[in-house]
């Protein structure tokens, strides 16, 4: 059994024990977004699991060039998660990640269950074999769409249940009509105490309005239930900033003839916010310009800073008008065949677009500067398209991780 090791020499009035650092497995990790907020809070992945061999190299070059906190990583298991062998972990503290949410994207062919792709059934398996004490999962908002809904709560019941598996040959429907008349029955005690919750990154300080829902679930031996935390910024404080105060304005040395034009009927707007509680707890909204304002144009100043490389070809059309410089940015995609139009763009005041760079889209996901990438650039913001913001991740990891220590 682990015993915590003394912070101060033991005395007879109290004992001071250090934290130790929780262990986790990462699965689905891709360029590890997740996996580094919670690395940010003191969680050591024992392994880390992905398929893609452009993510598994982006992983293996920050560990080669010894960047934080990477290179404190165990190396990455490439291959397919389904030969993945849980046997040495039982028991472990946590395991995260991100099954592949092409299934159920809004932007996708909305397969779900009947996607070769769909790993959430890989996710249970770990769940079912390691018994983590925790685990978390995240997805994108598609799931939550009344067309999944059933698989949906299929997906809640297996986690709640892990080791009440499917029969051979028995469809995922019946096996959900067993789910639930099970938990349904008198006295009936759950494995796992599963919550869920959909959030928007950028109320959580992500220069990008990002949709995703988590999955959290802890052993009921723990008996602990997790609830999603405080949302800490808000687009009514950024409106606030750019339109009352001015203040967002000034602080990036904008002139008034640069600046937007206000928003229709703002006037009303500020006034109704000024008048009520409208959250004075919550601070701005990042915006694309708070996330890239001190990189160099790269169109004209080339080369200047790392992975900050102009990319031509950018265009609008219907639907696909990029993300304005004064907002979050809409979020970032993969794509099927590189990357879309879009929502991969900057529009700039003045109604002009180019592609954002990839050191841009990373600083947009938040990935700390000195985050490497490898690959083309459509495999690069196919990796970055796919991840979870970094600073998400951590808010998300840092509530599992304090229940986990209480």
């Amino acid at each position: 059994m682990y015993k915590q090791p003394f912070t101060t020499a033991p005395s007879d009035e109290h004992l001071v024990l250090a934290p130790r650092a929780l262990e986790s497995i990462e699965l689905f990790a891709g360029a590890g977004g997740l996996a580094l907020g919670f690395s940010s809070n003191d969680v050591r992945h024992r392994a880390v699991v992905e398929w893609n061999t452009h993510a598994c190299n982006t992983i293996r070059h920050n560990k080669l060039h010894k960047v934080e906190p990477i290179c404190h990583w165990p190396d990455v298991t490439e291959g397919d998660v389904k030969q993945f062998k849980y046997g040495a972990f039982e028991g472990v503290d946590l395991i995260t990640g991100g099954p592949p949410c092409q299934p159920f994207s809004m932007g996708g062919k909305h397969g779900g269950f009947l996607d070769e792709r769909d790993m959430f059934p890989q996710a249970i398996r770990a769940v079912r074999e390691a018994r983590p004490r925790a685990f978390v999962f995240e997805n994108v908002q598609g799931l939550t769409r009344v067309a999944f809904a059933d698989y949906f709560d299929y997906i809640l019941l297996q986690l709640e249940f892990p080791s009440l598996t499917a029969k051979p040959q028995e469809q995922w429907g019946d096996h959900l009509a067993r789910l639930r008349k099970w938990k349904s029955k008198p006295g009936t005690t759950s494995e796992y105490r599963v919550t869920f919750k959909l959030v928007n990154a950028a109320n959580y300080g992500v220069p990008q309005k990002r949709m995703r829902v988590f999955f959290v679930g802890f052993r009921a031996d723990q008996d602990k239930v997790w609830e999603a935390p405080a949302e800490t910024h808000s687009s009514d404080a950024l409106l606030l900033s750019q339109w009352a105060s001015k203040e967002y304005w000034e602080r990036h040395k904008v002139a008034t003839r640069h600046r937007p034009a206000a928003p229709e009927g703002i006037e009303k707007k500020i006034r109704m916010l000024v008048d009520s509680d409208y959250g004075a707890n919550v601070v701005a909204w990042k915006t694309v310009r708070d996330a890239i304002a001190d990189l160099p144009d790269p169109e004209r100043f080339p080369g200047k800073v790392q992975a900050h490389r102009f990319q031509p070809g950018a265009r609008t059309y219907v639907g696909h008008t990029g993300s304005p410089m004064d907002e979050p940015a809409k979020a970032l995609k993969a794509g099927d065949h590189g990357v879309p139009g879009g929502e991969n763009m900057l529009r700039r005041v003045d109604g002009s677009v180019r592609y954002f760079t990839i050191r841009e889209s990373a600083r947009i996901q938040t990935f700390p500067d000195t985050f490497l990438f490898e690959g083309t650039w459509s495999e690069i913001m196919r990796q970055l398209g796919n991840a979870v913001p970094v600073r998400l991740a951590s808010v998300i990891a840092e509530s599992v991780c304090d229940l986990l220590r209480a």
